[in-house]
């Protein structure tokens, strides 16, 4: 019996030095505890949801998802840990499952976005399915530690990285059990090994984490995350938990130096992950202050002229969820990044950019996909001024580390624009653009705006051919290639001038005929209107020429109805010959398809048959009439 009660204090002890761990954040000692106690079959099921619960926080979706499967299956679970299955599921790839869960959790009562949800299949595949503009290159410098937050600066790279390779041993952080960050330099082109020499100098690190980090243009300010430690001393707040704050250091003498703490920093919640605009006048950072949506939100403060800071303020709703955003980036192009697991994305942390409209406000946010976004946590974007390079991290399967940094090439998106103008320069609004392939596929289409402007992206290393047509203009038609060109370039132009057509035989003297549906054939009621036209060119007007132009409506293949349309236009043309016209009168007879179209009946909208009837037309265009 006293052998009895001593194990059972044994075990006692064992679970109170577990919970202990896991409430200081200590999660890589314990999930050791917690093992053990599983192993005793001590509390199995409590020490089961600790053990999911710690592999999660470690960002650790492979063992979590194989915990939570057996906590999902005890009675009178919290509804909470549906919600944490699925997203260990969806960190490894299991999507199905990822839905599944979801729904369980939002018929328990649990808040779901559902149109997220009902959408995940289909933005899963808009991911995977999009135009690929980001390539990996390899990078030599990770460690078997945590590394990430890469940045370039006037032909340095600066890092995070729990790396402590040549230094005595240093505090190790509990949550990971990795030792803590510290600011990194080196050539940006470096290939040598960057160990304990490449710390940066000066008074940045400290005894805790320090880093990520940001530099002015100049390279002579830094603005870096860091634990809420001050003169050593390390703060906490009323719940005994030390937060991060934002801090500013000075160039000074090649170190780094007059460490500053930055004034809207507080001991009660975390400001980190510094970011500066490309004009230097504000600061983005992460934050779960009280003014977040939920979790941690994207922030900016202005930089006022004399150094002094305004007031926080939150980006809105169009980047922050009641999830967590983090890591905030801003290009040249004013364009901001940052990672997001509250975003429909791949797993976990994805990375997003923002959308900008024509005043430059933020309106949504994509997926940057793959390879930059994984099922795992990816974040800490990084794109250098010219657009074209960068770094970004992740904790993904295949890395050497925890959290390894990954460089990439971009290739940006090419895109065609131009203005069509008549022959005296003035604009054409409504002008239809269409682009079509060396296979005679049309590919793209779009109309010139009320200037007479037009853009459409493009693929590289593509032969194309255009064609502009407006009624009451002659088409244009013109090839030109996306071949050869420098991955730096990102416009083609392509302007067009438009000449009138020649006259048109007014529908109220001659009128179109009319075809039926997949038929080519001259309905009978046709040959009425064709009569009349061929005693118009043989007796009323001995010298006119004629061209017929013949079209379908918008079903069907393009490729099949351009070869409709030619049907009809040679059918056309064998009954006006055959009833005596010579063929020195009719110049041309062409079939355009589905082109040139008499009413919005495209395909994206409900039409009668009687308005598709209408596209379904030969015309006659007279070239000559003296």
């Amino acid at each position: 019996m006293v052998l009895l009660s001593t194990i059972s204090y044994a075990q006692y002890g064992e679970q109170k030095k577990a919970d202990h761990l896991f409430n200081t954040y200590s999660f890589a000692n314990a999930t050791e505890s917690y093992k053990q106690l599983i192993k005793k079959n001590y509390n199995t099921e409590y020490n089961t949801r600790q053990l999911a619960d710690c592999y999660a926080f470690m960002r650790n979706p492979d063992s979590a998802a194989v915990y939570y499967k057996n906590v999902v299956n005890q009675k009178n679970i919290p509804i909470a840990y549906y919600y944490n299955y699925a997203q260990a599921l969806r960190g490894i790839e299991d999507y199905k499952g990822y839905r599944v869960w979801m729904r369980k959790f939002k018929k328990a009562g649990g808040f779901v976005n559902s149109d997220y949800l009902d959408r995940d299949k289909a933005i899963l595949q808009v991911i995977f399915n999009a135009k690929q503009h980001y390539f990996l290159n390899p990078v030599s410098f990770n460690s078997e530690y945590s590394d990430f937050g890469a940045i370039e600066n006037n032909g340095s790279m600066y890092f995070a990285s729990a790396r402590n390779r040549g230094t005595l041993t240093k505090h190790l952080y509990g949550w990971n059990n990795e030792p803590f960050l510290d600011i990194y330099s080196a050539n940006a082109n470096t290939s040598s090994i960057i160990d304990h020499q490449n710390k940066l100098k000066g008074d940045v690190n400290s005894r805790f984490h320090d880093g990520p980090l940001t530099i002015s243009k100049d390279g002579k300010t830094m603005y870096f995350s860091r634990n809420n430690f001050n003169k050593q001393v390390l703060g906490k707040n009323q719940d005994g938990i030390t937060n991060l704050k934002i801090y500013k250091a000075s160039l000074i003498d090649g170190k780094w130096t007059n460490i500053e703490e930055l004034p809207f920093n507080s001991n009660q919640f975390s400001n980190s992950h510094p970011a500066l605009s490309r004009d230097e006048t504000k600061l983005y950072f992460a934050s779960n202050g009280p003014s977040s949506l939920g979790g941690t939100d994207i922030f900016y403060v202005d930089i006022n002229s004399d150094g002094t800071y305004g007031e926080p303020k939150n980006v809105g709703d169009r980047v922050n969820t009641i999830k967590n955003e983090r890591f905030p980036f801003m290009n040249n192009e004013g364009i901001l990044f940052f990672a997001s697991d509250g975003h429909p994305g791949l797993g976990l942390l994805d990375i997003f950019a923002t959308v900008l409209d024509q005043n430059n406000q933020i309106v949504d946010v994509v997926n940057l996909g793959v390879p930059v976004n994984s099922s795992k946590d990816d974040f800490a974007f990084f794109m250098s001024p010219d657009g074209l390079k960068g770094y970004f991290a992740s904790n993904r399967n295949g890395g050497v580390g925890s959290d390894d940094i990954y460089a990439y090439k971009r290739i940006p998106p090419l895109e065609l624009q131009g203005i069509v103008t008549d022959s005296v320069g003035a604009p054409i609004a409504n002008a239809a653009i269409r682009i079509f392939n060396i296979e005679d596929q049309q590919i793209a289409m779009v109309n010139t705006d009320s200037l007479g402007m037009y853009s459409i992206n493009i693929d590289r290393n593509t032969d194309y051919e255009i064609q502009v047509t407006k009624a009451e203009f002659e088409e244009v038609r013109k090839m030109f290639t996306s071949k050869g060109l420098p991955d730096s370039k990102t416009k083609i132009i392509q302007d067009f001038i438009l000449n009138k057509d020649k006259v048109v035989l007014p529908f109220t003297e001659l009128y179109p005929i009319y075809f039926d549906f997949n038929k080519y054939n001259i309905r009978k009621e046709s040959t009425q209107e064709l009569d009349r036209i061929v005693g118009l060119l043989m007796d009323t007007y001995p010298n006119m020429v004629i061209k017929i132009e013949s079209h379908t409506d918008s079903r069907g293949s393009n490729r099949y109805n351009k070869k409709l349309s030619k049907e009809r236009a040679l059918a056309t043309y064998n009954y006006l010959i055959k009833n005596g016209v010579t063929p020195n009168r009719i110049s041309s007879y062409e079939g355009f398809g589905e082109e040139r179209l008499v009413n919005p009946c495209d395909g994206t909208i409900s039409c009668t048959e009687a308005q598709h009837q209408l596209n379904r037309r030969t015309q006659f265009i007279i070239l000559k009439m003296e």
